[in-house]
């Protein structure tokens, strides 16, 4: 790019600016790269549709609008049930600011979620009365459930016990965790056949989470792209979508640490 202009930003950063021509021969090269991606995403997903079940035996038994129901009620007329593991504490006031930005995004999916077979739900380990406070403040219509008295987030390794934090280490994220808080995010699918079994299929943890994230996604497609601070937590932007503008959560260190002390004492008590 010989004829390109260099422009300052800021002090540590600088653009390019080119003719049309220049920069129409090198978006056709990143498309090439970003087929790439696309048929190896593809890839990816058919795998992913391979992985063999596991039935679940155990009786996990869920809180919700309709009173006790079991994980298999849970699928609501369809074979295919999408789990949120969504932080949310027994003591805690409210739910954990970044799996909030997740779930922000579901009221206008589940509807086309429902014409593929698949039913969507959120479930968290706060009693139910908690979880409906906090989801009329939020505005959110999709389902949410308790697992207060049951180990089903215990089983998906997203709740953790006393004794298992007070090892400093947890096994999240299909391996040794250094971080030893007692919830964690996640998403699991499940299938149930005609005979009323169910099967788990799948979990992603982590970075996995980011499937849920529609916001990002869109923020990749920006010059200044998700535009976060170059520390451990790169989340530590993240608001309750009513309270940006007071920005009443502040995570000053940007770590993993301050993640979670962030959601437990100022936003969670």
């Amino acid at each position: 790019m010989t004829n390109a202009k260099m422009i300052s930003k800021s002090n540590k950063e600088s653009f390019r600016i080119v003719s049309r021509n220049e920069w129409l021969s090198e978006r056709k090269a990143l498309l090439a790269r970003e087929k790439e991606l696309t048929r190896l995403g593809d890839e990816i997903a058919a795998a992913r549709r391979e992985l063999a079940y596991v039935r679940i035996d155990k009786n996990y038994v869920f809180d919700t609008l309709d009173g006790k129901r079991s994980l298999a009620d849970l699928f609501d007329g369809r074979s295919q049930l999408l789990v949120q593991h969504f932080m949310f504490g027994p003591d805690w006031e409210q739910g954990c600011p970044s799996c909030s930005f997740m779930a922000d995004h579901m009221d206008g999916i589940t509807i086309h979620m429902a014409q593929r077979d698949v039913t969507f739900t959120a479930v968290s380990r706060a009693p139910f009365a908690n979880i409906e406070r906090f989801r009329a403040r939020m505005g959110w219509k999709f389902n949410w459930v308790s697992s207060h008295e049951s180990d089903f987030n215990y089983d998906f390794h997203v709740s953790l016990t006393p004794e298992e934090t007070a090892k400093g280490e947890i096994h999240y994220n299909y391996g040794k965790w250094p971080y030893a808080f007692e919830e964690w995010p996640g998403l699991s699918a499940f299938i149930k056949n005609d005979h009323g079994e169910v099967f788990h299929t799948y979990s992603t943890y982590g970075r996995g989470v980011d499937a849920m994230m529609g916001t990002y996604r869109l923020l990749d497609l920006m010059p200044k792209g998700r535009n976060e601070k170059d520390v451990p937590n790169k989340m530590e932007w993240v608001r309750h979508h009513d309270l940006y503008e007071t920005a009443a959560m502040k995570t000053e260190t940007g770590s993993v640490e301050g993640l979670f002390d962030s959601v437990k004492k100022t936003a969670c008590h």
